[in-house]
């Protein structure tokens, strides 16, 4: 397997408060050969604070697409994944950066880029936000204080990327390419209309159904193919309801 292109692996900080943090994520990033830096609605960017802390790699600050929503930073991307330190109610497929790196050697975006989401210094990622990810990221570190500085955080998941970045995979090919989170947010979108319609799933009393289905479609990494079919099945199930519907009246 060839070596990624260092522009195919987004990292993305979401709400960044200090422009000191956006800049040492970028010289982490370009140390480690990254180049695609996303910033989602950053305090204060840009900044003579991140110029001063990227230490020569303002080359990556200069380049970095800032957006309004998660949506716009994650929208192409094969895989999706969120960086968290805190436990879920309802868990959530969790991977350690050294076997993040591994599996993208082994190609799991099939050739799509990859989103890494790194939170709010402060409070880190929301639950809708993890929700986007199909998966979630969880550095190691001592039960008595798990904290990590951004940047740092940033540090080691990118230092993990750089060490594997040329590992031969023996994964065969898959025959389509996955489904981008677009393809699959908007699947999801239709899945609950449908399931509003046939009277299974209530948005008043959710009982965090919608949560539990979104991780599981998630955690199989559909390719554009299946999202395609899936969605043709829907689309046939409300055009049922509608002739049933039209033959009661």
């Amino acid at each position: 397997m060839s070596e990624r292109r260092n522009d195919e692996i987004h990292i993305v900080l979401v709400e960044p408060n200090h422009p000191g943090n956006i800049g040492a994520t970028a010289r982490a990033m370009k140390t480690m050969g990254l180049s695609s830096l996303i910033l989602v609605r950053p305090v204060r960017f840009p900044d003579p604070q991140a110029d001063w802390r990227a230490a020569g790699a303002t080359d990556i600050l200069d380049e970095a697409i800032v957006v309004d929503d998660i949506g716009a930073a994650i929208g192409s991307c094969g895989l999706v994944v969120g960086t968290s330190a805190r436990t879920r109610r309802v868990p959530w497929p969790l991977i350690d950066p050294e076997t993040l790196a591994r599996n993208l050697a082994d190609g799991a975006a099939g050739g799509k880029p990859v989103a890494i989401l790194f939170g709010r210094e402060s409070s880190g990622l929301t639950n809708a936000e993890l929700a986007k990810c199909q998966l979630h990221l969880q550095i190691p570190a001592s039960p008595n204080y798990p904290t990590l500085n951004l940047a740092m955080a940033v540090q080691i998941v990118t230092y993990e990327l750089y060490k594997n970045a040329n590992r031969q995979a023996d994964k065969a090919e898959w025959d389509r390419a996955p489904a981008t989170a677009a393809e699959v947010g908007a699947f999801i979108e239709h899945l609950q209309q449908t399931l509003e319609e046939v009277g299974f799933y209530d948005p008043g009393a959710p009982r965090q159904a919608m949560t539990r289905l979104t991780r599981m479609f998630g955690r199989i990494q559909m390719d554009e193919t299946e999202v395609a079919m899936l969605r043709g099945v829907l689309t046939h199930v409300e055009r049922s309801i509608r002739k049933n519907l039209d033959d009661d009246s």
